[in-house]
């Protein structure tokens, strides 16, 4: 790997690899700063990795955690959504034919919903997402999508991104979206709400036995209540 290419970090699974998650981090709008390892955008989702590594290992899940090498979305994406596809392509080469899930945060959320058109990705759950008005939903078609955002989040818009899984559900497999009620942006103060939905998340994508009741209840409520369940 040479220093113009992302970083990954790689938990391993288990055994025989039967599905990887793929974490993508937020950024910013506007920077084109590099992304040291101790950012803190990268930082926050060190622990979720490991959370979901910690479920899923035994179940044959690899867990990679991209770094990008830009900081900021900057106009058009294009460098995000570039490192987004560079990860992806590599866990093809490396497993080939392996499903992956994409877990993304903030700006890392708006990626994993453009990048899940991925022949390999089954399903994106995007916490915190930015997803400003207009956003494109055909890159979600057939895949599974959970989004989360907290009710007091003052960074990225939780109307925003209800109206764009009032858009997506159209064409995705299916869709839940989740309200953490007194939540802020850095899913902190109810971390572990954040955890269990992405773990739950991932492992039902998998089948690999277990269920989590908030989730496995979700899929089938009315739009309604579906896109808009307090948790």
């Amino acid at each position: 790997m040479s220093e113009a290419d992302p970083a990954v970090r790689t938990w391993r699974a288990r055994g025989q690899v039967k599905a990887v998650v793929l974490v993508l981090h937020g950024g910013a709008e506007h920077s084109h700063a590099r992304v040291a390892p101790w950012r803190l955008a990268y930082q926050r989702m060190v622990p979720l990795a490991k959370d979901v590594h910690r479920a899923g290992r035994g179940h044959g899940v690899e867990v990679r955690l991209l770094r990008n090498r830009i900081y900021g979305w900057n106009d058009h994406g294009t460098d995000a959504l570039a490192d987004a596809r560079w990860a992806l392509a590599r866990i093809r080469d490396d497993h080939p034919g392996v499903p992956v899930i994409l877990v993304g945060h903030s700006m890392g959320g708006r990626v994993g919903l453009r990048v899940a058109d991925d022949p390999a990705v089954i399903g994106v759950c995007a916490l915190a997402p930015w997803t400003p008005p207009g956003e494109p939903i055909d890159a979600v078609g057939g895949r599974a999508v959970l989004i989360a955002h907290g009710t007091k989040d003052r960074m990225t818009d939780p109307v925003a991104s209800h109206a764009f899984a009032e858009r997506a559900e159209k064409v995705t497999s299916r869709s839940a979206r989740f309200e953490i009620g007194g939540e802020g942006h850095a899913m902190l103060r109810r971390s572990r709400v954040w955890n269990r939905l992405v773990r739950a998340f991932a492992l039902e994508l998998i089948e690999a036995g277990g269920t989590d009741e908030t989730l496995s209840g979700a899929w089938d409520r009315p739009s309604s209540e579906r896109l808009r369940i307090p948790v």
